[in-house]
């Protein structure tokens, strides 16, 4: 079975298009199209409904996807346990991070990494948490640091780096903060922006919420916590942001007896073989647990 078909199927079930594939691979639609032709061809079985601009997988498709990533995997997995043979840090390193930790905590490391291992080629992907689970979980990623799920996947070895602690914040001006203590059920009266809620943070802060009977009243969301801070500081809502972003833009509210905080690490495929590169790069993030201010 040829590879390069195999990838194009793949492109084009997770793009749902022949055209985005050829943007991921860098091909023309009708070498796309050449490359499917040729693999249903080869299995004898039609692998996409295309209903005008619409593509789906049919049956067969959707039997023979799960099967392409795992066959892919194996290979990568052979490529990379030859290589580490030779006890040589170099190759490419398909790293995965979110934006916020890719701007807060993660340029020390990639500076250090970076100059130690300089034949190491990293890609480095910025992604939301979420995304980039999935990514690790079909292999398209080696490593993704990330705000850690609550309830990792089976298949995933999480490991913690950094506490990362939440604070309830409004602008300097917001009656929240003008008006004296408060406490939950105050808060949820006001407006409140929220991360997305397919994020790990808005399940963190809606349980806090749950667990008091009481719902947030949420206006807006969104997944990038600097347009959240930008919407605090304006004084459109008040929000949860991570204590390491907090400056004179917005002002913390003290909820006596409330601590919030969300777990920022690495995760890994537990059936995957791990690169030379991966590793090394691993151990830097082991090394942060222990580093003054580092659960700051």
């Amino acid at each position: 079975m040829d590879l390069a078909n195999l990838n194009a199927f793949i492109a084009i079930a997770e793009t749902g298009s022949f055209s985005g594939a050829g943007e991921r691979l860098h091909l023309t639609q009708p070498a796309i199209s050449k490359r499917i032709a040729g693999l249903e061809q080869q299995l004898k079985v039609r692998l996409f409904d295309r209903l005008g601009r619409e593509v789906g997988l049919t049956e067969a498709g959707r039997a023979l996807l799960p099967r392409a990533y795992q066959i892919l995997n194996v290979l990568d997995d052979t490529r990379r346990a030859l290589t580490n043979l030779t006890g040589e840090v170099s190759g490419r390193l398909t790293l995965a991070t979110s934006h916020h930790i890719g701007l807060h905590r993660l340029p020390p490391v990639l500076r250090t990494f970076t100059r130690t291992y300089p034949n190491v080629a990293l890609d480095i992907q910025f992604l939301d948490s979420e995304v980039a689970y999935d990514e690790i979980l079909h292999g398209r990623a080696e490593v993704a640091v990330i705000t850690l799920a609550p309830a990792p996947h089976n298949l995933v070895r999480a490991t913690p780096v950094w506490d990362d602690p939440l604070d309830f914040v409004v602008a300097p001006e917001h009656s929240l903060i003008s008006n004296g203590p408060v406490n939950l059920a105050d808060i949820a009266g006001h407006p409140a922006v929220f991360p997305g809620g397919n994020t790990f943070t808005h399940h963190i802060v809606s349980r806090l919420f749950e667990a008091q009977g009481l719902t947030p009243n949420i206006a807006m969301s969104t997944n990038y916590l600097e347009t959240i801070k930008m919407m605090v500081s304006i004084g459109l809502a008040w929000s949860v942001l991570p204590r390491t972003m907090l400056d004179d833009q917005v002002a913390s509210i003290a909820l006596p007896g409330i601590q919030l905080s969300r777990q920022l690490g690495y995760i890994v495929h537990t059936e995957r073989t791990l690169s030379n590169a991966a590793r090394a790069f691993m151990s830097l993030l082991d090394a942060q647990v222990d580093l003054p201010g580092a659960s700051a």
